[in-house]
């Protein structure tokens, strides 16, 4: 069986698109070939890597990447996880891929003490896993 590729698009490929990738590889690596990228690229974010460390899974040897058109035009599954995404991915040749938005809050920009900025990386990581569960689940 030939795993479908799914490609997590958003800004700066730091964050939210870092979460969806490890958690994607850990629930369905069976199933999924998993790549993200940004419009840019800002780095991994080390409160990303802390938060879901915090869940067992290390997403420390992941890289942020620039949106790959050869990936882009292979992909199964294009998912982005921010509206900045979402409106400015490139136009994609590829008439077989499903493009889906699932919209997150940027953790990044969190502001408050280290507990609510950290309570925010939370909540997001928390809220990309439930839909990530889901989307395996349903065995798109």
């Amino acid at each position: 069986m030939d795993k479908k590729v799914v490609y997590f698009l958003c800004t700066g490929n730091s964050c939210r698109s870092q979460i969806a990738d490890g958690y994607l590889k850990a629930l369905g690596s069976d199933k999924y070939e998993v790549k993200s990228a940004g419009l840019e690229a800002h780095g991994l974010n080390p409160r990303a890597v802390a938060t879901m460390k915090e869940d067992g899974i290390d997403i420390s040897t992941h890289t942020s990447d620039v949106i790959d058109p050869d990936i882009l035009s292979q992909a199964d599954y294009i998912i982005t996880l921010c509206g900045h995404a979402n409106d400015n991915c490139p136009v994609v040749r590829n008439d077989k891929a499903e493009r889906w938005h699932w919209g997150f809050d940027d953790p990044a920009k969190a502001t408050g003490t280290e507990e609510e900025i950290t309570a925010k990386f939370r909540e997001v990581r928390d809220a990309i896993k439930a839909r990530i569960t889901q989307f395996v689940k349903e065995g798109n």
